[in-house]
């Protein structure tokens, strides 16, 4: 079988404790609750199975889709300050994952097929040990720094990126969470996502919005009806 062709799975973590918008992720968008979108999307990419991390009873007990379970995350794996790291190690672990993984954030309603889908390509070739989504940045970042202790500004970049016109700072780019793809081993081992082989897929900035509050929300409602309506985001 062909790597791009290799079965996959995808990952989405719910985690019910919202305080930017409480309820977020079972919240009705565009005629289903937003982290439908992320299951939909999974199912579509071609996903054999996805698997929700939450501790939603509503998502634990809803039917769901053939190919898709809900698995109870820990309680310690739930709160404010728990990194990602953990909850994902925990599903790959619990389901006993192997291959291919997608970690999709049910917060990006607006990433499409395509991004997954390259995503799963660009990991395949073996060039990269994790695939991330990225979409442009202000490139004016180049010029900033650090303060040290004795008052000394040390730059981000290079030096003389801090004194160049804005237009003639080379391209700047930042992870927008929507995709991540990687090998189930490879991250069960490296337990983190770090990595000096890391490689992208560039979304465009009208599908990288993240819903963390309510305008953002809002704001992927209004999306999300535009381009039903035939109309591009």
């Amino acid at each position: 079988m062909p790597a791009t062709l290799r079965p996959w799975t995808a990952v989405i973590p719910l985690r019910g404790g919202s305080k930017g918008l409480p309820g977020k992720n079972t919240r009705p968008l565009a005629g289903k609750p937003l982290y439908r979108h992320a299951v939909d999307l999974a199912l579509a990419a071609g996903a054999c199975r996805v698997l929700i991390s939450t501790d939603i009873h509503e998502v634990l007990t809803a039917e769901l889709p053939q190919a898709v379970q809900a698995l109870q995350r820990p309680y310690e794996l739930c709160g404010d300050n728990v990194p990602m790291a953990p909850v994902l190690m925990h599903a790959l672990q619990t389901a006993q994952v192997q291959g291919p993984v997608v970690l999709l954030q049910a917060t990006s309603p607006l990433r499409q097929v395509v991004d997954v889908q390259q995503a799963l390509a660009r990991l395949a070739r073996g060039v990269f040990d994790l695939v991330i989504s990225v979409t442009d940045a202000d490139r004016g970042v180049l010029k900033w720094g650090q303060v040290m202790p004795d008052g000394r500004f040390v730059p981000l970049s290079r030096p003389e990126h801090c004194f160049a016109n804005r237009q003639s700072l080379p391209p700047v780019y930042k992870p927008n969470g929507a995709v991540y793809a990687m090998d189930a081993q490879w991250f069960i081992e490296q337990k983190s996502f770090v990595s000096e082989r890391i490689g992208t897929v560039v979304m465009p900035a009208e599908r990288s919005f993240d819903i963390d509050n309510r305008d953002d929300f809002e704001r992927c409602a209004a999306l999300l009806s535009s381009a039903t309506q035939g109309n591009p985001p």
